[in-house]
């Protein structure tokens, strides 16, 4: 994720393509020469540029093959800047073949400060555009480049009527929200809840009409007045439509004259974003090739596999001053738009997937992830891990043998867009150690060794290994914190307080070693009872909540458990709250939205789902389905955040390989990312210029150079990834059916190699329950090695127990016991949270 806050405000506003030269303000021209009718002259240029006139237009051919924008310049200097002053540029500009390039007015000299940066899409035949762009310095010497770099073959540039005049009227940025009627784009699902906002100034109720593929009205109703929305600053109204439940395509609602964009009513759109969202991953890949045939239109040669010009992962060294030695930090994810690896975000990025994936064991109606159609689909292990393991791996190869962790591995210098990451030239440097970083590994590792463990044991205790290695030394070295000025080339991820990961580290290795140590510091630590339920949600930078979730929801004995899992429901309560007193439905109500908004949005919900999946109570899974809602075009932006979901959809999030705004070549986001969404600090130039004073939800736009509010990031789709997994999980929104059977599971014994273990099944319901099968997850390893009075099968963790020919039938009020020795794994062995008979599950 970047953090170039350093960048000065003011940027570009959208280019307006003209049909002739472009419209100048009033003040003196400030460009000598911009019409080239005699000479070139003082424009300049890089060594590998010539220049011609050609009918009274610049002209230079561009050389093939370069790698970076600013590999090809064109060039005027000593511009001057007055502090304040809104000015217009403008020109006339063609390309043969067509090419999209960068236009700047900057800063001359490193740090090369951007005061507008326009990216406008040259045709063969050309095309006037016109800018306005307000200076935040006085600069007597500033500079107008035209970046032509970056173009595998070689193609033609023409310049003609160069304008730069003050005295222009700044632009009012009003974005394009479509009809007043904001719905989720994407589907609601037929038994869940169904609701819409009304922007209108209306103060009365009014009425609405939802209506069918073909216009036939099927509901009715009249809306609900809430007043001014402090979040948008819109006056609205809520329109629940809940109580049609008829699946369908292409439904839309009207209201004060305004008919939404269209949405289904189904389930199908859910389970193909679960998939979408986790493979996501896949693309984000460093150090192989990504296999087209696996991800159509997003195949590219590996990245960072020392494949000249790029210098590679495999032996990379410090940055100076850091360290003396190199370390193979090949693979995992690229964590953003740019080429940078960074352990605090891939720790809780990695730990949410793998979070998903014990969901499955431990929730009622918690569905397999299913395949992803990776390269390592079809082998033994199921696909979600795969896809965590090769992040987790480079995780590992962060650890120095003291075990302490470096904090980040990027490019020496930020890198411009586009640049696919086979083409990265820079050097790569490892950056510090710290006890953020290395508490990350600790927290991660103990989890993949529990989950990991009934696949591949080798690799389970290896990470095992590496997470009490890690804590050794984080809790030997405490204060090594990351440093806020560490920017260059990469974000900071600087995090002055880390005790909250010292808590989620010890609560992961508590839950899979059941150690002593590792309770008592879970017990002793102020995050265990403090309510970490802030409004504006968690993140990388405050993880104690994925600590205090996991000890919730994932089996254990830790004393006090209960008041665990109250606390979580507590947490629910507060984000419901919240969200039952927002016009829009969210559960989340800062008065300033933060970096990556949408993604704390995703958490707050993640802890509603939890709360539903402890107690069952219906009103958390509704609050998760409404929430949903927000980011897929129920908001005042009227647009999905998901791309490739919903008639309007992001689409430009900042990425340097996924840059089809900048080059026509390169794709889109893959369907199923995040856009970081509305940040009321709009620290990007883009940002600055347009939505300067914006309303909270107001502060985004869908451009691939406002990175302060438009980024994706693996941290940002691992909650969408979880959120779509639970939404899919619910089918058709029908409330399960009340639990007919109780089970008690008891270990009778246990010894270093295996442990006994008693079952018994009641039937609590009111019919015969004929031909049973009862199921179960280990926390880990363990397995079954001899079973009486049923018949026991086991894939991974899970085991099934099926009753033989005397105990198959469970009348109503009777029970069936049956038993069976079980080898043991390393760590814990805790009973398990969730039964399930014949797919139901117990109590």
């Amino acid at each position: 994720m970047i953090r170039r806050l350093s960048i000065l405000a003011a940027a570009a506003l959208a280019a307006t393509c003209l049909a002739g030269v472009p419209a100048r303000a009033d003040g003196p021209e400030q460009i000598p020469n911009g019409t080239f009718d005699t000479t070139t002259e003082p424009w300049w240029h890089t060594d590998n540029l010539t220049f011609e006139l050609d009918g009274g237009r610049l002209c230079a051919d561009v050389p093939g093959g370069t790698v970076n924008p600013w590999d090809a310049i064109i060039g005027i200097n000593d511009i001057p800047l007055v502090k304040d002053e809104t000015y217009a540029f403008g020109f006339f500009a063609s390309a043969t073949p067509g090419k999209v390039v960068k236009a700047l007015v900057q800063l001359p000299v490193d740090p090369y400060t951007q005061y507008l940066a326009a990216n406008p899409e040259l045709s063969v035949s050309g095309n006037a555009y016109a800018y306005t762009f307000t200076s935040p310095v006085d600069l007597p010497n500033g500079q107008v480049a035209f970046q032509l770099g970056g173009s595998a073959e070689p193609w033609r540039f023409c310049l003609d009527d160069v304008s730069l005049t003050g005295g222009a009227e700044p632009e009012v940025y009003t974005p394009d929200t479509g009809p007043r009627v904001r719905v989720n784009q994407v589907a609601y699902l037929p038994e869940g809840p169904k609701n819409a906002t009304l922007v209108t100034e209306a103060t009365e109720a009014l009425p609405w009409r939802l209506k069918d593929a073909h216009g036939a009205t099927v509901a009715e109703g009249r809306t609900t007045p809430r007043g001014v929305d402090g979040s948008s600053g819109q006056n609205v109204h809520t329109i629940d439509f809940g109580a049609y439940r008829t699946a369908g395509e292409g439904y839309t609602l009207s209201a004060d004259g305004e008919t939404s964009r269209p949405f289904d009513i189904g389930g199908d759109a859910y389970r193909k974003l679960k998939r979408d969202a986790l493979k996501f991953y896949y693309t984000q890949r460093s150090g192989i090739a990504i296999d087209d045939a696996l991800r159509p239109g997003y195949g590219r040669p590996a990245g960072h596999a020392g494949v000249s010009p790029n210098r590679g992962d495999t032996a990379v060294p410090c940055r100076p001053g850091v360290c003396d030695y190199t370390l193979d930090v090949s693979g995992g994810w690229y964590d953003a738009g740019d080429h940078g690896k960074y352990v605090v975000n891939g720790g809780i990025s990695v730990a949410q997937l793998m979070g998903e994936f014990e969901r499955t064991k431990n929730a009622p109606a918690a569905a397999p992830v299913g395949g992803l159609d990776i390269p390592e689909s079809g082998d033994a292990v199921p696909d979600i891990l795969d896809e965590a393991r090769w992040e987790q791996e480079f995780l590992l190869k962060m650890q120095r043998p003291d075990g302490m962790v470096h904090h980040k591995i990027h490019d020496e210098n930020w890198t411009g867009l586009p640049l696919l990451p086979h083409l990265d030239p820079q050097k790569r440097e490892l950056h510090p150690v710290s006890t953020a970083a290395t508490l990350n590994l600790a927290a991660t590792a103990a989890q993949a060794a529990r989950v990991f463990a009934p696949y591949d044991t080798a690799f389970a205790a290896r990470n095992l290994s590496a997470a009490k290695k890690a804590w050794a030394a984080a809790t030997a070295h405490p204060g090594i914190l990351a440093s806020p000025s560490d920017g260059v080339g990469g974000g900071t991820y600087d995090d002055p307080d880390v005790s909250d990961e010292f808590y989620w580290a010890a609560a992961e290795l508590y839950i899979t070693t059941g150690e002593k140590d590792f309770r008592d510091f879970v017990l002793a630590s102020p995050h265990h009872t403090a309510d970490i339920w802030g409004e504006r949600g968690f993140d990388w930078g405050h993880t104690a909540q994925l600590g205090r979730l996991d000890l919730a929801t994932v089996p254990n004995d830790l004393p006090g458990r209960a008041d665990v899992r109250r606390s979580v429901v507590a947490g629910a309560e507060k984000y419901l709250a919240i969200q039952n007193a927002h016009p829009y439905g969210m559960p989340y109500n800062p008065p300033t939205y933060d970096w990556g908004s949408n993604a704390l949005v995703l958490n707050n919900m993640i802890v509603i789902a939890a709360a539903y999946d402890i107690t069952g109570d219906l009103a958390y899974r509704d609050g998760v389905l409404r929430g949903v809602d927000y980011l897929l075009g129920r908001n005042a932006l009227n647009q999905s955040y998901v791309t490739g979901y919903g008639e309007v959809a992001s689409k430009n999030q900042h990425s340097r390989w996924y840059a089809h705004s900048l080059n026509a070549d390169l794709p889109n986001p893959p369907p199923g990312t995040l856009a970081g969404g509305p940040n009321s600090g709009v620290q990007d130039p883009v940002a600055q210029a347009k939505l300067k004073g914006c309303e909270p939800q107001f502060c985004y736009i869908d451009d691939i150079e406002a990175w302060s509010t438009n980024e994706l990031t693996i941290n940002w789709n691992a909650p969408l990834a979880w959120i779509s997994a639970f939404v899919a999980d619910q089918g058709d929104g029908a409330p399960p059916a009340p639990p007919t059977c109780k089970v008690d599971y008891t270990i009778h014994g246990s010894w270093p190699q295996g442990f006994t273990t008693q079952v018994t099944i009641k039937n609590t319901g009111a019919e015969t329950i004929d031909d049973w099968s009862l199921k179960w997850s280990f926390l880990g390893g363990q397995t079954i090695a001899h079973e009486w009075s049923a018949v026991v099968s086991q894939s991974g963790a899970t085991v099934t127990a099926a009753g033989e020919s005397h105990n198959r039938k469970i009348r109503p009020g009777q029970s069936v016991t049956f038993g069976f020795n079980g080898v043991a794994a390393p760590g814990a062995n805790p009973v398990p949270d969730l039964f399930t008979l014949n797919g139901a599950a117990c109590a």
